[in-house]
């Protein structure tokens, strides 16, 4: 490993405040805590995440209590089919008392995003995002504005095929780092909802146990982690399958890759290890690279989806071994 990488005290610490803010999104949120700790994979890797599922399930309750647990600047945004990319990032109007035009913030200038039903809006206003999310900054009539630091999206959708929704553009989903579904919960998880919420909004009572400065010092750990050569050809061994298996017909980006590297670093810390190993890699693949995927027609009348296609690839790499 570099001599820039990551102390057993660091992992320590960082291993500590992942678990307090998993810790305030339970008391909040009831559910699976593998979707908890893939959220948190996300944000910790400085990665957007994309969940999608059908209304009700508590997409928005997870997105907030996450952002309730953190001390950024918090915006929510309800996308609608009238809501206009200058709502979004912003726009010049003209100040009477200074006789000229000034800048306005749109919603997306804060540290915290939450896209509620990004897929409600029209694809016009749906691009608006796709400079904000891989640069971190927006452009308004030639000017740049930078967006503040550290910037993280959280956006819900529902199915494609309900009423009003609006399939998002190529570009901007593979923006999204990772990607998942919560489903509905089980027969005692109902009842803990309906019990935890019967008096009282957990929500309000939820408190930020992390501030912005350590968000970012975090993001900036998780970078060094180790990644070695033989993981890094598996990722790629991974990617480039997909855009060579006859059930997909536009497979995964170089961004993708990126991603798997990044959240796999995010998943290994969180762990307790300076380093990635494959495990983290497949763990990890269905939700980076399912979402990207555009399927071909033959996989159509099998319904065979991005997640079990990704899952196979997995089963014909050969995994590495003795990579440290």
């Amino acid at each position: 490993m570099s001599a820039d990488s990551l102390n057993e005290q660091q992992v320590l610490d960082i291993g500590r405040k992942i678990d307090g803010i998993a810790d305030s999104i339970g008391r909040v949120f009831v559910g699976n805590e593998r979707i908890i700790r893939l959220l948190l994979v996300g944000f910790i890797s400085g990665l957007h995440v994309l969940i999608e599922d059908v209304p009700g399930v508590g997409k928005t309750t997870l997105a907030k209590s996450l952002a309730g647990s953190l001390g950024l600047d918090f915006s929510r945004i309800q996308f609608t089919p009238d809501l206009l990319p200058g709502d979004i990032v912003g726009m010049n109007v003209w100040n009477q008392i200074k006789n000229e035009f000034v800048f306005r913030q749109g919603a997306i200038m804060h540290q915290f995003v939450l896209a509620d039903e990004i897929n409600r809006a029209s694809p016009r206003t749906q691009s608006s995002l796709l400079e904000a999310m891989q640069e971190g900054a927006v452009t308004v009539d030639g000017v740049t504005y930078p967006l503040p630091d550290p910037f993280f999206v959280v956006a819900t959708q529902n199915p494609a095929t309900f009423t009003g929704a609006f399939n998002l553009p190529e570009g901007e989903i593979d923006r999204f780092g990772v990607s998942f579904s919560i489903g509905y919960p089980d027969e005692a998880g109902e009842n803990l909802i309906l019990s935890r919420f019967q008096n009282s909004d957990p929500l309000r009572e939820v408190a930020a146990v992390v501030s912005a400065e350590e968000v970012i010092e975090t993001r900036n750990a998780v970078r060094k982690v180790h990644v070695s050569d033989k993981v890094r050809s598996f990722i790629i061994e991974i990617v480039r399958k997909t855009r060579e298996h006859r059930l997909i017909e536009l497979g995964a980006s170089p961004r993708s890759a990126q991603h798997l590297q990044r959240a796999s670093q995010g998943r290994a810390v969180m762990q307790g290890r300076r380093f990635v190993i494959p495990e983290d890699v497949v763990a990890l693949a269905p939700a980076v690279l399912a979402h990207r995927l555009i399927m071909a027609a033959e996989s159509r009348p099998a319904e065979t989806t991005g997640f079990e296609v990704i899952k196979r690839i997995i089963s014909s790499c050969e995994v590495p071994v003795g990579i440290n």
